[in-house]
């Protein structure tokens, strides 16, 4: 059911916050803990609708995960051997990245499954994933020969490849990974710039022995993993929204905690400090292979700037809230070769071109990005398409407490896919 969320305009953000655990590393640690042998614990697991798809296809897998009175989930592995055929179609709703990485394990299985999601992740391109895969062995079925989900996927038999990604993409790198954990020999995935290393950082935390080089990274079938305690970082892409908007609203002072800052996913912090934001990690240290800290932000001037090359894979999911900076600063800013952006839940260029104009804002749409000149004075007030994209919304409502009177974000439905609790966060710490 369709959903609108109502904004109204704030003079400033203070205070304290948290944001919910990194949906990337719950994916993730939900599905090593069911290939592992013994028992996983998840600390800070995000309960949006993309990772409980997940856990939901990992018990479909013959996993036995359950929570705890205290919160913990709980993911008794018996090891890769034991998962076992589904016996329905695993349904992964809109998470891509859930889709991608279950396609890339299950390819290693000998049992047949099927994959698919809603409306809008069928219109996403799976055969990035399909070839590879097909190159290793596995046999994939699915439509247009494979390019668009549902899959039917005849596991089993794999060979290491060595494969050369046209793309930078953690979700292709992970999901032959994890392919690879089942093939004879071994697995080498080259990408053209790095890409987020949630899965290596993570497949060496339950104990997989990787090899780098340079950009390639690598696997030896058959190794063992073994059950361990994850604590999730708060989500970096969750708390950029907050970020952002107080960095633009005149008098905001925050500060978010316990905030997962690795380098690979931080690109956003590198490009609004070059343009003059007042952002300082306190408290770094490491929790379960990832570097965490809190965040302190005050507003001030930014200015415009370009964005382009090796940063783009560094802040993919910040894009739309990156354009909302962009809309605030002095001067005009370029963001380029992030062609990536028109495949994601929805073509996020175009979304957000169409947000800032309907918000009063001058924008140009780029075939790989988008061109936003700065601007001093407010922002109109109306009606704004989220466009069925979680990252959209969130960005649009930020840039709609600038706004001269009420907003309407309509498809706010899709936040909880990653940020449940996002308006009565922002209605916490927004000052009127």
């Amino acid at each position: 059911m369709t959903r609108s969320l109502r904004i109204a305009p704030a003079r400033c953000l203070r205070g304290e916050l948290t944001v919910p655990g990194d949906k990337s590393i719950s994916h993730r640690a939900a599905i090593l803990g069911a290939i592992a042998q013994g028992e996983t614990t998840l600390r800070g697991f995000l309960r949006g609708e993309d990772c409980l798809r997940t856990l939901e296809a990992v018990r479909s897998l013959g996993v036995g995960v359950r929570e705890t009175p205290s919160g913990e989930i709980r993911v008794p592995g018996k090891g890769i051997e034991q998962l076992s055929e589904p016996e329905n179609i695993l349904d992964l709703g809109n998470s891509g990245t859930g889709f991608r990485l279950l396609a890339g394990l299950v390819a290693g299985r000998p049992f047949l499954s099927i994959l698919t999601g809603d409306a809008s992740l069928r219109r996403r391109p799976m055969g990035r994933i399909v070839e590879p895969l097909r190159q290793m062995g596995a046999r994939i079925e699915g439509r247009q020969g494979g390019q668009h989900a549902p899959l039917a996927i005849r596991g089993g038999d794999l060979r290491g490849i060595m494969y050369r990604s046209p793309v930078a993409s953690a979700q292709v790198k992970s999901a032959l990974l994890l392919a690879g954990l089942s093939a004879d020999g071994e697995t080498w995935v080259e990408e053209p710039a790095l890409s987020r290393d949630h899965t290596e950082r993570m497949l060496e935390g339950f104990g997989v022995k990787l090899r780098r080089d340079g950009l390639r990274v690598g696997l030896l079938g058959g190794q063992t993993l073994t059950g361990r305690e994850v604590e999730i970082p708060g989500d970096f892409s969750s708390s950029a929204f907050f970020l952002v908007g107080a960095l633009v609203l005149p008098g905001s002072d925050l500060v978010i905690r316990q905030v997962g800052v690795n380098p690979t996913r931080t690109g956003l912090l590198d490009v609004l400090l070059a343009m003059g934001a007042r952002i300082a990690q306190q408290n770094l240290r490491g929790s379960a292979g990832e570097s965490v800290a809190d965040l302190t932000v005050t507003a001030g001037p930014l200015h415009g700037t370009t964005v382009e090359g090796d940063l783009i894979p560094r802040l993919i999911d910040e894009f739309p809230v990156l354009c909302v900076a962009a809309l605030f600063a002095e001067g005009e800013t370029v963001i380029r070769g992030a062609e990536e952006l028109r495949v994601k839940e929805a073509d996020r260029i175009a979304a957000m071109a169409a947000g800032i104009r309907a918000l009063g804002g001058e924008v140009e749409e780029l075939p790989d990005g988008i061109r936003i000149q700065g601007r001093a004075g407010p922002l109109r007030g109306g009606k704004l398409e989220s466009f069925g994209d979680h990252r959209v919304a969130m960005a649009l409502a930020i840039a709609a407490l600038a706004a001269a009177g009420e907003t309407d974000v309509e498809g706010a439905e899709w936040i909880a896919t990653s940020f449940p609790g996002f308006e009565e966060t922002l209605q916490r710490v927004a000052v009127r």
